[in-house]
């Protein structure tokens, strides 16, 4: 547990000194009590079990000043809670590569299978996009709720060559934020100066200029969108997937990676042609930590559909560090009511 306001803490040193005005207080009392002529009276009256049941509402009091100082420095603390995001985009590697058989009957066959079941475990009202990527990544279906167009879309999925993790993770942001503009050029190794020259300039400069300016959010902390990324490969085009996923970072979107194939590397061979494929786990692991998301690896079909499972669980149950400040302070606020019930009920005044 951690504290957003340690200083607070200092408030405790205040209770020491309650319990010696409250014994001060007792003692005076005692003498008090002396003055009586019968003394046996006053033993009488104050009986053992009655001398003990006077301190029970003072300690429960003091307990409720206790947890009202720690409620007063802001907890926070690392608890599971239930959570609800209204779009989830599912970005899907459709390379050449996803057409091994290593996985039966193939990868991207058992891909469109366990994205068809997350689709299916997932609350009416979440909205679901898919954004396919290949030498380059498009949206295969805009976020919605039609759980048939959806399907629809993973359906059509068409194998192409080359791999732009960056540009999934990218269009995918551009699912979430239409209106956000991304450019990646500069953090791209592979672009031509001589073609951007060539892109257009803004119709409106003015405009352009009058846009407030971009500002940087805590990575993880944008609770409306996930995007969940599959890739058998490592990224060969494109912009680099870690700069797309900085991009993702800095507006709060959490990227969980699920890497699927073999993390040795093998050669496909298919109708003639034959290519090199390897798991880059490095990268889809650095992806995740940036965006505060997750990864998980799954060799077979079986462990990508346990992958999408644990996924569709994950986005209704999410642990994150959380001010718990609310909770101290009903804690402290039903010590205090105890307290006074008992005092009132036992002794008919207020502690």
């Amino acid at each position: 547990m951690t504290f957003i306001w340690p200083e607070m803490l200092w408030l405790l040193a205040a209770a020491p000194a309650l319990i010696a005005t409250y014994l001060f207080l007792l003692r005076r009392r005692k003498k008090s009590a002396l003055r009586y002529a019968n003394l046996s009276l006053v033993k009488e009256a104050m009986d053992a079990g009655r001398r003990f049941r006077r301190h029970i509402p003072p300690v429960i009091f003091l307990a409720a000043l206790t947890v009202l100082i720690f409620a007063m420095a802001r907890p926070s603390a690392v608890v599971t809670l239930p959570t609800q995001h209204d779009t989830v985009i599912l970005a899907m590697d459709i390379s050449g590569s996803m057409r091994a058989t290593d996985v039966e009957p193939n990868r991207i066959t058992a891909a469109q299978a366990a994205a068809k079941s997350f689709v299916a475990d997932q609350p009416r009202r979440t909205r679901i996009g898919v954004v396919t990527f290949a030498g380059t990544a498009a949206v295969a279906q805009a976020p919605t709720d039609n759980r048939e167009e959806i399907l629809a879309a993973v359906d059509r999925f068409q194998l192409q060559r080359a791999t732009a993790i960056g540009s999934g993770i990218l269009i995918s942001l551009k699912a979430i934020f239409p209106d956000a503009e991304f450019d990646l050029r500069s953090s791209n190794p592979r672009r031509d100066p001589a073609r951007d020259s060539l892109r257009p300039a803004p119709l409106d400069p003015a405009r352009e200029s009058e846009k407030p300016a971009f500002k940087p959010v805590p990575p993880g902390s944008y609770g409306s969108a996930v995007i969940i990324l599959l890739t058998d490969g490592q990224s060969n085009v494109g912009p680099d997937p870690i700069e797309s996923a900085r991009m993702a970072a800095d507006r709060g979107v959490r990227v969980y990676t699920v890497g699927f194939g073999t993390t040795e590397g093998e050669i496909l061979r298919f109708e003639g042609w034959s290519m090199r494929v390897r798991l880059d786990e490095e990268t889809l692991k650095k992806i995740a930590e940036l965006t505060q998301g997750e990864y998980y690896y799954a060799g077979t079909a079986a462990d990508l559909k346990k992958v999408y499972q644990t996924l569709s669980a994950r986005l209704v149950f999410e642990t994150r560090e959380t001010e718990v400040t609310a909770l101290f302070s009903a804690a402290a606020a039903v010590l205090a009511l105890v307290a006074t019930m008992l005092s009132v009920l036992w002794y008919n005044r207020i502690l």
